[in-house]
C-alpha cells in the first residue's frame, strides 16, 4: 500500500458530497464507495438521473428519462432534453481565477481569464457564423495545444457545428485520412509549432491540407511559430487572432442530447482510422461525473495533463473546465530542455492535478529524474499515469520521489468513450500493480472465451451496461455493421474494449495489455504488459516490446526486442538476468527466444507500442500495409524490423 485516504481527503472529496446529497435529497444511503458502484451500475436510470440533477446542468428543454432503452448499442439517452456542451462549460467561469494557464518551450506563461475565453468565443463563433457555418457542419483543426484550440473548439461546438481535430506533428497524409472522412466545411490550421528546441514551420502542410480537403471553404490561420507573419496570399487564409480582437457574447445552439459534438479517431496504425462520433450530451454527463466524482476535480484546481490535440486525453482535459477548474496546456516536448520538462511545467503552474504517460514516467525512473528535490510541487495532489499499464517499478518511483501526500490515479479508459472506465477515488487505499476501483457508472467486468465472468484470472475487459459517452454512430457506417463488429462482436449485447485484464473479488483490476496481442504460447495467455514490466525493471533496459509469431510449421517463435541506455550492451549476463526473471516472476513458457537490440520501439503518436503492425511487418507484411506511417513516432525503425527476414526469424534473429 503506497496511499490511503485521511479523514480529511474523505471528508472533502465530491463523491462525499454527493453521496451526502444523494441520502438528503432522494433518500438513497449509501455505505462505502462499493456500494455506491453496485448501486451506479444496478440502477442506471436513478443514477444518471441524479448526475444530472447534483451538478445543476441547465437543459433548455425537460427530458422524458435518462435512459429510455439500455440495450448495447442503441441505448436511448435523456429523451427530449436540449443542451450544449460549450455553454455549460463556460457556465462554470469566475472572475477569482484563470480558466486557462498556457506554456510554450519559449516565452513566459500565458493566462487567460473566463471573461476573456468567453468573449473569444463568441467572436471566433460569430466568424464562423458569418461564413455560413452551422449546425452538423464540421470544422477541422491542425493546432498544438494552445489557447487557441480550446478558444476554437468551444466556438465551433457552441453553434452546433463539429470540432475535429489532429496535433501538427501528424504527417499531412495521416492527417488528410482523418479529416477527409468527415468533409470539413472549415480549416482551422497552426502556421508551425516548436518541440524538443527545434521550429517546424507548417504552411506547405497547410496548402497540402487545403488541396486534400476540397469541401473546406473557409481557412483560419493560427500564428503561432510567427506572430507577425502574414499569410501567404494564395491560402486565402484569415488570421485567426483577427477574428478575435472584437470579444463578444457567444450565442449557444440548443442541440438534442445526441447531437453531435466532435470525431475523434482511432489509432490509425493497422488501416484507415474509424472516426468515432460522440454527443453533446453524453460527453457532457460523463466528463462532469468522471472528472468530478472519480477524479475528484475542484473548483480552484489547476488541472495538467500532457497531450496533444490528437489524443482523447486533450478532450478530457478541456472537459476540466466543467468543474470551474483551470486547465494547463503545454505546447511542446515533456522532455525539454531534460527530462524533467513536464515535471517543471506542473510545478511554474502550481498544478494540482498532474496527467501522463506511463512511458514518460518509465522514461523518468531511467533518466534518473527527481522532480521533487529541484521542483516545489507542493501544491500536486494527484497523479495520472495513463496510456498503457504502469510497471511496478513505476508506482515505486512516483511513490518514492513524490512522497506520500500525492494520490495516484492509474485511469484507464478509451478514445471510444472519451473517458475512463477504472481508475482510483479519494476514498480509496492504492496499491502497487492495481487500479482500485470501476468507476461510477461503468458496469465494467472481466470475461472468460465463453462470456462468462471470471475472478482474478485474466480474461476480456467487457462493460456490460451503456454508458451515455459510447459513441452514437462511427462516421460513414450505414446501417451500423462497423460499429457492432467493433465492439459488439465477440459477446452480443456487451461492448468488448479489447484489453485483458484481471478483477480481483474486492473490485480491483489489473489490465495486462491489447487482448489481440496476447502472447498465447503452448495455450497459456500471457498480456504483453506483463513481459515489459519484468524486462524494464533491469537498469539497462529503456524501452521494450515482445511478440507471438505463429510460424508455418505450427512452432511459435517469440522475440523480445529492447532498447538500451547508452553505453550498455546485451551480453550473456544481460540475457541470462533477463530470462530468469520472466521465468520466476511470469512464466517458464514465455522466457524468449531471442533478445534483440532495437534502434527504437515505434509507437503510436499517442505513447501505445505498435505490437500488432510489428507482429504483422515480421510475417511479411509491407510496412505500408501493416501501419499508416503518419500515426507512428519514430517510423524509420519499422523498417529496421522489415530488414528481418523470413530465415532470420525461423532460425534465430542476429543481435
Amino acid at each position: 500500500m503506497i496511499w490511503e485516504p485521511t479523514a480529511e481527503a474523505v471528508g472533502s472529496a465530491n463523491v462525499t458530497r454527493y453521496m451526502e446529497w444523494l441520502h438528503r435529497e432522494r433518500g438513497i444511503a449509501l455505505d462505502g464507495y462499493a456500494s455506491l458502484w453496485e448501486w451506479s451500475v444496478r440502477e442506471l436510470e436513478e443514477f444518471w438521473r441524479s448526475i444530472w440533477d447534483f451538478y445543476e446542468i441547465d437543459g433548455a428543454t425537460p427530458y422524458a428519462g435518462a435512459v429510455l432503452e439500455s440495450t448495447m448499442p442503441g441505448a436511448q439517452w435523456f429523451a427530449g432534453a436540449r443542451c450544449n456542451y460549450a455553454e455549460q462549460i463556460l457556465a462554470r467561469a469566475s472572475a477569482e481565477r484563470p480558466a486557462l494557464i498556457a506554456r510554450s518551450e519559449s516565452g513566459p506563461l500565458r493566462e487567460t481569464s473566463w471573461a476573456a475565453l468567453r468573449g473569444q468565443v463568441g467572436a471566433l463563433a460569430a466568424a464562423l457564423r458569418a461564413r455560413g457555418i452551422g449546425p452538423g457542419d464540421r470544422v477541422a483543426a491542425s493546432i498544438g495545444n494552445l489557447p487557441e484550440a480550446v478558444v476554437a473548439m468551444l466556438a465551433v461546438t457552441s453553434i452546433g457545428a463539429v470540432w475535429t481535430a489532429c496535433a501538427p506533428d501528424f504527417g499531412t497524409t495521416s492527417v488528410l485520412d482523418r479529416f477527409a472522412q468527415v468533409e470539413p466545411s472549415a480549416l482551422i490550421a497552426v502556421d508551425g509549432f516548436r518541440f524538443g528546441g527545434r521550429e517546424h514551420d507548417r504552411i506547405a502542410a497547410v496548402r497540402e491540407l487545403q488541396s486534400g480537403l476540397p469541401t473546406a471553404h473557409t481557412t483560419i490561420l493560427v500564428r503561432s511559430l510567427l506572430p507577425e507573419r502574414e499569410p501567404p496570399a494564395e491560402l486565402k487564409a484569415t488570421c485567426f487572432d483577427r477574428l478575435v480582437q472584437a470579444p463578444c457574447e457567444p450565442e449557444f445552439a440548443p442541440l438534442e442530447f445526441a447531437h453531435p459534438l466532435w470525431v475523434l479517431y482511432s489509432s490509425g496504425t493497422t488501416g484507415v482510422p474509424k472516426g468515432i462520433v460522440h454527443s453533446h450530451g453524453g460527453i457532457l454527463v460523463e466528463h462532469l461525473k468522471s472528472l468530478g466524482l472519480a477524479m475528484d476535480l475542484h473548483v480552484g484546481d489547476r488541472y495538467y495533463f500532457y497531450s496533444s490535440t490528437s489524443w482523447m486525453a486533450w478532450n478530457y482535459l478541456v472537459g476540466g473546465l466543467l468543474h470551474g477548474t483551470t486547465i494547463v496546456l503545454y505546447d511542446g516536448s515533456p522532455a525539454y530542455p531534460d527530462a524533467a520538462g513536464s515535471w517543471t511545467v506542473a510545478a511554474e503552474t502550481r498544478a494540482t492535478t498532474f496527467g501522463m504517460g506511463s512511458a514518460y514516467v518509465t522514461a523518468c525512473e531511467k533518466a534518473g529524474v527527481r522532480p521533487a528535490d529541484a521542483l516545489d510541487l507542493t501544491s500536486l495532489r494527484t497523479v495520472i499515469p495513463t496510456g498503457s499499464p504502469l510497471p511496478p517499478s513505476g508506482w515505486h518511483w512516483l511513490h518514492d520521489r513524490l512522497g506520500g501526500q500525492v494520490r495516484i490515479d492509474p485511469i484507464a479508459g478509451g478514445t471510444d468513450v472519451c473517458t475512463a472506465f477504472v481508475g482510483g477515488s479519494p476514498l480509496l487505499p492504492v496499491r502497487v500493480g492495481e487500479i482500485p476501483c470501476r468507476w461510477p457508472g461503468v458496469a465494467a467486468d472481466v470475461f472468460d472465451d465463453s462470456g462468462r465472468p471470471v475472478r482474478d484470472t485474466v480474461g476480456e475487459f467487457v462493460i456490460t451496461e451503456p454508458m451515455p459517452s459510447m459513441p452514437v454512430r462511427l462516421w460513414n457506417d450505414p446501417g451500423a455493421s462497423r460499429y457492432r463488429e467493433t465492439y459488439f462482436s465477440l459477446f452480443p449485447g456487451v461492448w468488448r474494449q479489447g484489453d485483458w485484464a484481471s478483477l480481483s473479488s474486492q473490485g480491483t483490476l489489473r489490465l495486462v495489455g491489447r487482448s489481440d496481442s496476447t502472447l498465447n504460447r503452448g495455450g497459456v495467455r500471457m498480456g504483453s504488459a506483463e513481459i515489459y514490466a519484468v524486462v524494464e525493471r533491469q537498469p539497462e533496459i529503456v524501452d521494450s516490446l515482445v511478440v507471438g509469431i505463429e510460424l508455418p510449421d505450427g512452432s511459435y517463435y517469440m522475440p523480445l526486442f529492447v532498447v538500451l541506455l547508452n553505453g550498455a550492451t546485451v551480453d550473456d549476463e544481460l540475457r541470462q538476468r533477463i530470462r530468469a526473471a520472466i521465468r520466476q516472476h511470469l512464466s517458464p513458457r514465455h522466457v524468449p527466444d531471442e533478445i534483440v537490440v532495437a534502434p527504437a520501439i515505434p509507437r503510436t503518436l499517442t505513447g501505445k507500442k505498435l505490437e500488432v503492425p510489428v507482429k504483422r511487418i515480421l510475417q511479411g507484411v509491407p510496412v505500408a500495409q501493416a501501419v499508416a506511417l503518419g500515426a507512428v513516432s519514430a517510423p524509420e525503425a519499422l523498417e529496421w524490423f522489415a530488414a528481418l527476414t523470413i530465415r532470420e526469424r525461423t532460425s534465430g534473429v542476429p543481435s
